[in-house]
This record gives structure tokens, C-alpha cells and sequence, in this order.
């Protein structure tokens, strides 16, 4: 499998980013245009022969990691993207977002740093376009049957793509302006620019997708509507409903969930706007939450021009290496990670809880209360005397979300049942208790990673095409039961 010595004689190599000084200044993505090329060969040739590829079960969409790298090595780049497109509708978006369990997986991993199996990942893809050996796959023939994707995240787009080729007539309902979901108005320009799904929508167009954006089933559009107008119908709406912080001082202006604030800094990228309506410019900014959306605020603050960037999480800083005994390979483990936006600037305080905001007379934030705290049970407790206020005049809340959208009277028209957690409840099959509607992507799983998304998108698809045929030729990576694995 590619070198048999790679793994001896090289070792890790990521893609140079460009200077700190030069992408505050634009939207750009942060890596070197290019910089990949020269060193994902070595990477590829790092793959081991280790006979059973721990990195297939890392990912979810089950990608046939140690073909390609061998292709790459090899410099079969058609035969590597013919690979890596067999399991992943959109590997240029994974390569650039997912945070890779694929790599924590890795057998490589256990005794040195694994394969930069991303990285190869996305030059496969963004290779393969820029050669043209990306096209649109037309199915040979329509089945007559039309199928309702609606939402066009990750998951989606995945089903929506799949039914197409399958030869059903799909359309895709986005209740935003523009399709792509939180890839298009959640994920920020320099992550990864837009110009990577406009392409994928032309693809999936020409293959014979259409979109209806600007349509919020539920209110635009009832779902007996919507029912009526097709033969099965797929909800991949996400789940979108914030994670709420009631502290006193919540109401006061310039305390905002993150998706208030990172969609308007995404439009003006889009050119709907010359200035967003929430910016950071010249305010002190604190991020609530460590996570990627959290990553995304700081980022975001960085570029409109923030006079400080402070970002709070509470849990304990974790640390940089992986510890056998609590985070075993193969499992993902939680580590210290120091995204692009990190490398930026900012403070990051960890194992502190905010206890309220204080504002001026005019009911704009000016402050922010915090304390340490400290592990007690399952829970956290305040120490005595380390309370203390920072200043805050833009409060982003990154706390993740806690279901599906029940205002919008989408779950109660289609009368779908909720889990405990807030997501739609299916069965085994995808499928919800009204015959015909299936449920993929967060909207049933609960918030994820992309690779699931897409792999639910993928799965939920050949579900609703053996509802609409009798059998299917698609492939189903995942069961609605499925999990990462975790100690």
C-alpha cells in the first residue's frame, strides 16, 4: 500500500498558511494557494499496510482512505478521484471542514502523528476540478416519481444528489435566500470560500436538481402542499434552535446568538451588504463558547476590526496530547486545538462561567461578570473570590443548538413525534410515522459533524428510493443508530 517505508522516512507535513497580517485583510482562505501539492504525495506515501484501516470506521461515510492515498502516491489522480468521490458527494467541503476522527483512527496515529488524510482529501477534489474530471452525472432515465428535499445543508444536498442520479425528479426547498444551508451563511468566507458551492450547485443542476429558494415549508408553504406536490419527501432542515443563555442582562443589545452574527458578516461577502448590521468593529468581543462556532466569531471579529477578542469556555483547558487511559485510540479525542482564528489573536479563558451581562443608560452591553469554576459532579460550581467583569460591548452566544425549528409549524403540519433531545424521532429506515416523509442530517441525529450529515443524506436517500421503487441501488453508510465511537 503505497511506500512501505513512507511512515519511516517522512513525517507529518500540513499546508503553510498564508501570514497573519495578509488574511486579516481579506475573506480569503487562510492556506497558501497551492501549498498542498508539494507534500501530499509524501503523506499519501505515509499510509500504512496495516491490514485492517481503522480510518474507515472513523468515518462515517465509510471512505475508502487507503485506495486513494494509494493513487496519490502513485499519481493516478483521475483513479483517486473516482475513489473518494464513490463515498463522498462533496469531499472538497469535508476536506475543508470536518475535524478529520478519519485521522484520529488512524493506525499510524497510535505510536506517531497520523496521515494527513484531509489534506490529501481535498486535493484530490479540488485537483480533480480544476482538471475537469468532475462532470454531471445525468441518470439514464427518470423514474416519474418526485421527491422534496427540503433544506439545503450538507445532508440535503447529499440526498438531493443521490435521488437525482437514482432518476427521481427532486427539488430542493431552502427557506434562505441562497442555497447551502449553514455552508453557505454559518461557515465563514475563510474557511471556505462559497465559489466551492456554487459549483456544486451548477453540477447538481445540469444533473437535474432544481431549487425553489426563499420557501419556508411550514409557513410559505404548508406541508400538505408540499405533501401533495410529490411522492416522497425528505426533511433535512437541521437543528437550528440556539442553546439559550437567561442570565440577567440577556436583553440588552449586543448580546447575540452566533447565527445572528455570523450569516450578516457572510452577506456582505455575498454583496448584499456593505457593512453587516452586527459588527465587531472597534468593540471589545467576547465569544461564549469553545467550539467551532465559537472559532468561526473569533475569526469573523478578527477581520471586521474587533479592539479585543476574548473567548470563554467552561470546561478545563484540555490537553495536547491524547491520554490512553480516558481518550483511547481509536476514539476522537478532545484535545487543545488551535484553529486559524486562534493563531489570529485573542485570549481564551477556560473553566469559567458567565454570571451576568451590565449594560449602560442606553441598554447596550458594557460588561460582562464571570467566575472560575470548578468540576462538582455532574456539574460546575462557582469558586469563592474569583468573580470579575471584562469588558464586553459585542457578546456572541456559540452554545450549539438543541433541536429542529418548531416555530416555523413545519414538525407540527407534517404531525411528526420529537425525541427527548428535541429531534425528529424515525425508524430504522429514516422514516418518520407519516409514510413517505423521511428525516436526514442533525434535524433527526441532533448537531453533528459534516461527514455525518452527508452520510446521513446518502442513507436517508436509498430509504426513500426503495419506498419509491422497491429496491435501491444506492448506498447506506450509516443507520439512524449509529454513533461515533466513544469510551
Amino acid at each position: 500500500m503505497a511506500d512501505p517505508k513512507g511512515f519511516l522516512h517522512h513525517g507529518r507535513e500540513t499546508a503553510a498558511s498564508r501570514p497573519v497580517e495578509e488574511r486579516l485583510g481579506d475573506w480569503n482562505e487562510v492556506p497558501v494557494p497551492g501549498a498542498l501539492l508539494p507534500v501530499v504525495g509524501r503523506q499519501a506515501g505515509r499510509c500504512m499496510d496495516c491490514g485492517i484501516p481503522f480510518c474507515h470506521q472513523g468515518c462515517p461515510l465509510g471512505n475508502l482512505i487507503p485506495e486513494w492515498n494509494d493513487y496519490v502516491w502513485r499519481g493516478d489522480w483521475a483513479a483517486a478521484s473516482e475513489r473518494l468521490h464513490a463515498t463522498n458527494n462533496f469531499p472538497e467541503f469535508t476536506g475543508r471542514l470536518c475535524p478529520a476522527p478519519c485521522e484520529s483512527a488512524c493506525v499510524l496515529g497510535i505510536g506517531r502523528a497520523p496521515v494527513t488524510i484531509k489534506n490529501v482529501e481535498v486535493s484530490i477534489a479540488d485537483r480533480a476540478w480544476e482538471s475537469g474530471a468532475i462532470a454531471p452525472r445525468v441518470p439514464e432515465r427518470l423514474s416519474g416519481k418526485t421527491v422534496a428535499v427540503v433544506g439545503s445543508g450538507p445532508a440535503g444536498l447529499a440526498a438531493a444528489q443521490q435521488l437525482t442520479r437514482a432518476g427521481h425528479t427532486v427539488a430542493v426547498y431552502e427557506r434562505a435566500d441562497r442555497v447551502g444551508g449553514l455552508l453557505r451563511y454559518g461557515i465563514p468566507e475563510f474557511k471556505m470560500e462559497k465559489r466551492h458551492i456554487n459549483r456544486r450547485i451548477e453540477q447538481m443542476r445540469a444533473e437535474g436538481t432544481r431549487f425553489r429558494t426563499g420557501i419556508e415549508v411550514g409557513r410559505d408553504l404548508s406541508a400538505a402542499g408540499l405533501r401533495k406536490r410529490h411522492d416522497a419527501v425528505v426533511l433535512a432542515v437541521g437543528a437550528t434552535t440556539p442553546r439559550e443563555l437567561p442570565l440577567p442582562g440577556r436583553e440588552l443589545r449586543g448580546v447575540h446568538q452566533a447565527m445572528e452574527y455570523l450569516p450578516p458578516a457572510n452577506k456582505v461577502q455575498e454583496g448584499d451588504h456593505v457593512t453587516p448590521p452586527v459588527t465587531a468593529e472597534g468593540k471589545h468581543v467576547v465569544v461564549i463558547g469553545g467550539g467551532d462556532t465559537g472559532a468561526d466569531c473569533v475569526g469573523t471579529a478578527h477581520r471586521q476590526g474587533a479592539a479585543s477578542v476574548t473567548q470563554l469556555e467552561i470546561m478545563p483547558r484540555p490537553g495536547r496530547e491524547r491520554d490512553p487511559l480516558t481518550q483511547p485510540w481509536p476514539t476522537f479525542p478532545l484535545l487543545y486545538k488551535v484553529t486559524s482564528a486562534h493563531e489570529e489573536g485573542g485570549e481564551r479563558v477556560y473553566a469559567v462561567a458567565t454570571t451576568r451581562f451590565e449594560g449602560d443608560e442606553d441598554g447596550n452591553v458594557q460588561w460582562l461578570h464571570l467566575t472560575e469554576v470548578e468540576r462538582d459532579g455532574g456539574g460546575f460550581a462557582p469558586k469563592p473570590g474569583t468573580e470579575r467583569k471584562i469588558p464586553a460591548q459585542l457578546v456572541t452566544l456559540a452554545l450549539g443548538f438543541t433541536g429542529t425549528d418548531r416555530e416555523n409549524g413545519l414538525v407540527e403540519q407534517f404531525g411528526l413525534e420529537l425525541d427527548a433531545r428535541g429531534n425528529i424521532a424515525r425508524d430504522a429506515d429514516f422514516q418518520t410515522g407519516v409514510p413517505g416523509v423521511f428525516v436526514a442530517g442533525d434535524a433527526g441525529r441532533g448537531q453533528s459533524l459534516i461527514v455525518w450529515a452527508i452520510a446521513e443524506g446518502r442513507s436517508a436517500a436509498r430509504a426513500a428510493d426503495r419506498f419509491l421503487t422497491g429496491a435501491s441501488d444506492l448506498p447506506a453508510p450509516i443507520r439512524p443508530t449509529d454513533r461515533a465511537l466513544a469510551v
